[in-house]
């Protein structure tokens, strides 16, 4: 029967040596992962960076965390070198060895300094005591419990700062690229609103850069497991990035058509210019030539067209592409309208004259007719056709008095080509 002591029954010689061959590999198991947190290059990080908001706060604790481990690990360490070395005093240990070897592999045997643990660390260690007596399993468990939340922190913070602050020096270069195309057409704070996004997203992506090295685990999220850095914010400056330089190509299109748009606008009021200087002459014309009171005026060419024009000159010279895009667009549809304009107002001018040549083309017809007739020498038809030419032919004409005359021309052509109609025979055959 086993001799119990305070720990319960005390451990047999094959106990004891497999509960040292048991904790010997749980040593060199914690030794490995300590020294392996001591390397970590988020660690090394975290101790030299200048950190600010909740990072700084998580790594005075985390920090004091593992100075508490090596304590510990220390304490562990210590314990398990006198349990070996009780052990190996002989081959067969007496039972008060037996006992003592219960003690302290079994039992809380080691003594830890509780106030060498600091105050940021106490949530980790408990309530602050001046010793504790632990047992090797407890050590153990401690040890292992700190060690997780150490190493994630560690590991977070070093995720974050190898995701980050990276990805974000390539979008700032990026959006220099994208700022000096900007500047070269023109698109600065204070004249275009994409610039001012612009300068904005430059400072945006500064202060993150900084807050992504000084705060890493504000840019960390736990879950889902195991954790991911938060991209959201990079995410989000990205998409205003792609943004702003949509608006930039659309003002490097407007310069490198400006040219050919300005030359079309120039040509199309020139040719409106042209239209009304041709519908004013016409109308002149009309006037000395046709007897008519409804001839309408035709107005002078569009000055504030020509002066919108000389303006987007301007912006073009002076390359502000920004304003001269709205303008082009704008002057571009005003041209059109203007062009459509004249032309109905030639149109309009020279109705008369199109009236009285269609009249003297119809006049020439019928007298064609006639002839294929043979009745040009008929008398009737000659002096209704000299009247009509002289109508048509005098200036100023009148177009309703010539138009009556050719129709009566046209009626005395019909009376005359129409053959008499020979008169029915009603008795039948004989």
């Amino acid at each position: 029967m086993a001799v119990a002591g305070p720990s319960g029954p005390v451990m047999s010689r094959e106990d004891v040596d497999r509960a040292l061959a048991r904790l010997a590999a749980e040593h060199e198991a914690i030794e490995s992962s300590l020294l392996a947190l001591q390397d970590h290059s988020g660690r090394r990080l975290l101790e030299g960076a200048e950190l600010t908001g909740p990072t700084k706060e998580r790594w005075a604790e985390t920090d004091a965390a593992i100075t508490v481990l090596w304590t510990h690990f220390e304490a562990y360490t210590a314990a398990l070198e006198d349990a070996r070395t009780l052990r190996a005093r002989r081959r067969w240990p007496t039972q008060t060895e037996l006992g003592r070897l219960t003690e302290l592999l079994r039992g809380e045997g080691v003594t830890v300094t509780g106030a060498a643990v600091p105050d940021a660390a106490r949530s980790l260690t408990g309530p602050a005591r001046l010793t504790e007596q632990l047992s090797l399993d407890e050590l153990l468990r401690r040890m292992n419990g700190w060690y997780d939340q150490a190493m994630e922190t560690v590991a977070a913070a070093d995720s974050v700062w190898s995701a980050l602050p990276a990805r974000i020096d390539l979008l700032a270069a990026e959006t220099q690229r994208v700022r000096s195309l900007a500047h070269s057409v023109g698109v600065r704070p204070g004249t275009h609103p994409a610039g001012d996004d612009l300068e904005g997203l430059v400072a945006d992506l500064a202060a993150l850069r900084a807050r992504s090295v000084s705060d890493p685990l504000s840019f960390w999220r736990a879950r889902p497991a195991p954790g991911r850095p938060d991209m959201a914010r990079y995410d989000a400056c990205g998409h205003r990035l792609e943004d702003i330089r949509r608006e930039v190509e659309a003002v490097l299109h407007v310069r490198d058509d400006a040219e050919h748009r300005l030359k079309r606008l120039r040509d199309v009021l020139s040719r409106a210019d042209r239209t009304l200087t041709e519908a004013r002459a016409a109308r002149v014309e009309v006037l000395s030539k046709i007897l008519a009171s409804d001839v309408p005026a035709v107005s002078g060419p569009a000055a504030a067209l020509h002066e919108q024009l000389a303006g987007a000159e301007e912006f073009a010279r002076t390359a502000q592409w920004h304003r001269l895009s709205p303008l082009l667009d704008a002057l571009e549809d005003h041209a059109d309208d203007e062009l459509l304009r004249a032309r109905d107002s030639l149109t309009a001018v020279t109705a008369p004259l199109a009236v009285r040549a269609e009249l003297r083309g119809r006049l020439d017809a019928y007298r064609a007719k006639v002839a294929r007739l043979g009745m040009a020498e008929d008398p009737l038809l000659i002096e209704r056709y000299d009247q009509a030419r002289r109508l048509l032919w005098s200036a100023p004409c009148d177009l309703a008095a010539a138009e009556r005359s050719v129709q009566r021309y046209q009626q005395a052509l019909a009376d005359l080509g129409t053959p008499p109609t020979a008169p029915s025979d009603r008795r039948g055959p004989a």
